[in-house]
């Protein structure tokens, strides 16, 4: 019996990237799953990511360390408030605070650098570009720019041994359709971190816009979100 192909799968701990996950084991793919320690407040979403990767079967979880808040320049990574219950039109028609410089262009270049060495021809991101909080690099204008670079700046492009593709399974899906797909594939949301800026309790804080997503998906496809909110009750059908 031949190994399944293999796949890198970027693992923030959260709804989307573990959903991801789910349908990368779906599919067959020996997965690969890739976290960052980047300086992130939100570092709960780690532990997460390491119950997530052994629960849906990962062949390895790697987690990288990048400091990230030494440059800092985002609520995320910096002693900047996170912005809590903004209007959902404001969510989606501006950036935020909360967007960390070139982060996703970043881990994708190290996503790539193990997918080179792996011999994997597919790296899946959970980017969305519908119910989204606006970052420029969760749009598919970036994922094809940076398809395109990655054939052109690694060996196995230019010897033309392999050819990346940049997976993107929820970039056209509404987070309804998202949290449906995951609970289909059996996906446990209960294990899963989304909020930027969770309490000392842990609990998530129902306000930021990771939240006010998370909830208006979980409202929105008559499901009950499994997690505890600090401000906010789980939504339900």
């Amino acid at each position: 019996m031949t190994d399944p192909a293999r796949a890198v799968v970027l693992l923030s701990g959260g709804l989307d990237s573990t959903t991801v996950l789910a349908i990368v084991r779906d599919q067959g793919f020996g997965a690969y799953a890739l976290s960052f320690r980047y300086g992130q407040r939100h570092a709960a979403e780690l532990d997460a990511a390491a119950r997530i990767a052994g629960v849906l079967g990962a062949a390895e979880h790697l987690v990288l360390d990048l400091g990230l808040d030494a440059i800092g320049g985002s609520a995320l990574t910096a002693d900047i408030g996170v912005p809590k219950d903004r209007a959902p039109e404001a969510i989606a028609s501006e950036i935020p605070i909360t967007y960390v410089p070139a982060r996703n262009t970043i881990f994708l270049a190290y996503g790539l650098a193990w997918a080179e060495v792996l011999g994997a021809d597919d790296i899946f991101i959970g980017v969305n570009a519908l119910d989204y909080s606006g970052y420029p690099d969760c749009r598919p204008d970036f994922i094809a720019a940076f398809e395109a670079v990655a054939r052109l700046a690694t060996r196995t492009g230019v010897e033309g041994t392999s050819r990346v593709s940049i997976q993107t399974p929820l970039i056209a899906m509404t987070k309804a359709e998202i949290i449906k797909t995951g609970r289909a594939l059996g996906v446990d949301y209960g294990l899963t971190v989304s909020c930027y800026d969770p309490g000392g309790t842990g609990r998530a804080c129902g306000e930021c816009d990771a939240c006010q997503l998370r909830l208006k998906g979980f409202a929105e496809a008559g499901l009950t979100d499994p997690i505890a909110y600090e401000t906010v009750a789980a939504a339900g059908p």
